[in-house]
């Protein structure tokens, strides 16, 4: 697509201040973005939503500048060449990471697009890109998982834990899966869960901790891979072995209180709180984790749930849907 042929607007969805879902604003005539050095422009055939544009709509995480574009995936068709991708052409199927995907069109650098395989379609690629890497990248570097460990997943039947359920199945891991319902803890079961418990019993918590001793012998797990925060934290450490590592990944129920770190010594606890950049700074790091998440899509026919795709026009709808725990698997926008 040459650039002559591109439109002057776009449609697309900004916020100028943040606060809840009011602040999201649709427009239909927003300025193309226009690509800088180590940058390409992509044409969104599919937008994907996650959890952490709610962090930034609400001010939880700071937005570098107003008016802003929320959304941190895509996948569509190539429109520009860059010298950093010497085999991508204009018209390649690619999908992305990168920020301003609420919209037609999202300039994006280059060190996070993809190629997408001719057996993968671009709403399974998008719904799999950033969540897909995310798990596959906290059983490879956060916690290195191997075939036998027993692990914790809490929120399991949401976008990244779904995705975990699976991969810890593929490598022969054990997981122990929490979620707030019967619905949402077959889902992980399907997923590859082993052992199910539902915090929204009068137990709460602390049916998490007894399940995960219970199959243990006692010793708890390895790794717990916590998205939720706050309310599962202490819990958390709690179901934690000996040299285990608590990887918390997410603030889904709110930020973790500041901690006092003699807590770690117990137990010889591992804390972390990674990001997926962190794990894939470089364009071999990326290239290396995109190509083995297709491959293992590919190999183990991985269920890539999709909640529902939303129009763009109904965003507001959608993250109150997101946070209003309404939803299982990912939520996909089309523009």
């Amino acid at each position: 697509m040459a650039s002559t042929s591109l439109p002057q607007t776009m449609k697309g969805v900004i916020i100028e201040k943040t606060g809840g879902t009011e602040v999201l604003q649709y427009k239909t005539d927003l300025p193309l973005p226009v690509p800088k050095d180590g940058e390409v422009l992509v044409k969104n055939d599919v937008i994907g939503i996650n959890y952490i544009d709610t962090y930034f709509r609400t001010g939880l995480y700071p937005a570098p500048s107003f008016p802003y574009i929320l959304g941190r995936e895509g996948a569509g068709t190539l429109v520009t060449a860059s010298p950093s991708l010497p085999s991508y052409t204009p018209g390649d199927r690619v999908v992305y990471m990168g920020t301003g995907a609420y919209a037609e069109y999202t300039a994006v650098p280059s060190l996070h697009v993809h190629k997408l395989p001719a057996s993968i379609d671009a709403a399974t690629g998008c719904a799999s890109i950033l969540q897909g890497l995310t798990a596959l990248t906290l059983i490879r570097e956060a916690h290195p998982v191997k075939a036998g460990d027993w692990v914790l997943v809490h929120a399991a039947a949401g976008g990244v834990g779904l995705w975990l359920c699976q991969l810890l199945k593929a490598v022969g891991a054990h997981t122990v899966a929490t979620a707030s319902s019967a619905e949402k803890l077959e889902l992980a079961r399907k997923a590859g869960a082993e052992v199910l418990v539902n915090y929204a019993g009068p137990e709460g918590q602390d049916a998490v901790v007894k399940k995960v001793k219970e199959v243990t012998g006692g010793a708890g797990v390895v790794a717990v891979f916590d998205g939720v925060g706050k309310a599962t934290f202490d819990a958390s450490l709690e179901a934690l072995a000996r040299k285990g590592s608590m990887v918390s990944f997410g603030n889904a129920s709110g930020a973790v209180p500041p901690l006092t770190i003699a807590r770690l010594s117990a137990k010889n606890t591992k804390l972390l709180r990674p990001t997926l950049f962190g794990y894939m700074a470089t364009r071999e790091e990326a290239e290396h984790y995109a190509q083995e998440l297709f491959a293992i899509m590919e190999k183990e026919k991985f269920d890539v749930r999709v909640h529902e795709t939303y129009p763009l026009q109904d965003i507001a709808r959608a993250h109150q849907d997101l946070e209003g725990r309404k939803t299982t698997g990912k939520l996909l926008l089309k523009p």
